[in-house]
């Protein structure tokens, strides 16, 4: 945490510096926020054919562990793929809470659908996103779950922006990913910070979790978000320079 804070004003001063060409197909809704300084990885599979062996080593119950995840809870899972944390969370919240799906893959999205209602998960309903936005209802969430995700947002400070008025008072946004370039789908930790704390998150648990394959970070709101001008692009190589890794829990 300690490494993490010092190197962020390395990370933030050069940000508006070299930053990368504007596509000609970039989404107009994101137009008014800056494009990140750093690959993007293409989208991944969302095949769910490794639960069993995510579950061997307790995968997702760890992420819930850390997150505090309690019956009666309302949280989002974003990137749902075909639905491995959003069946867990469903069991784990209870019939008293309530889960949110997204995805922005629609054929992914009518699988996990069905997969709902054979599961007669009742307390879990699906929504399309876009690549800019998650499209989540103001003050609605206890946590939102960004799970092995987070590099393949093509518009990071736009989704963020817009994810922030979704958390609850004293919710969290979690994220849990690698310690790796972010287009071979990873983010380096000290970068991923950044980018948060660039939109109005603050850092405030990191854990190397070696059965997660890779990392959990936690976060909560700061007391406001600044407007789209005023926010930098973080430089993804400036963490490279300085060594950057996962920091202390």
């Amino acid at each position: 945490m300690r490494a993490l804070a010092i190197l962020l004003p390395c990370l933030v001063g050069l940000a508006a510096c070299e930053q990368a060409a504007i596509p000609e197909d970039r989404m107009a809704s994101a137009a008014e926020f800056p494009l990140p300084d750093r690959p993007v990885s293409a989208l991944g599979s969302n095949e769910f054919s490794t639960e069993t062996a995510r579950d061997s080593v307790g995968e997702a119950r760890k992420v819930m562990d850390f997150a505090a995840i309690e019956p009666g809870m309302t949280v989002a899972d974003i990137g749902a793929g075909e639905g491995y944390y959003t069946v867990r969370l469903a069991q784990r919240v209870g019939e008293i809470g309530r889960v949110l799906a997204q995805d922005i893959d629609d054929d992914a999205l009518q699988r996990l659908g069905n997969r709902v209602e054979k599961e007669r998960l009742d307390n879990v309903s699906i929504k399309l996103g876009a690549a800019d936005d998650p499209r989540l209802p103001d003050d609605s969430f206890d946590r939102v779950f960004m799970v092995h995700m987070y590099h393949e947002v093509q518009e990071p400070y736009a989704f963020l922006w817009r994810l922030w008025p979704s958390l609850k008072e004293g919710g969290r946004a979690i994220v849990v990913d690698v310690d790796r370039p972010t287009d071979q789908h990873g983010i380096d930790p000290f970068l991923l910070k950044c980018e948060f704390e660039q939109v109005g998150f603050e850092l405030e648990m990191f854990r190397d979790a070696p059965e997660l394959a890779g990392y959990y970070a936690q976060f909560r709101r700061a007391a406001t978000r600044p407007q789209p001008d005023a926010i930098s692009p973080c430089r993804g190589d400036v963490v490279k320079a300085a060594g950057g890794g996962a920091g202390n829990k």
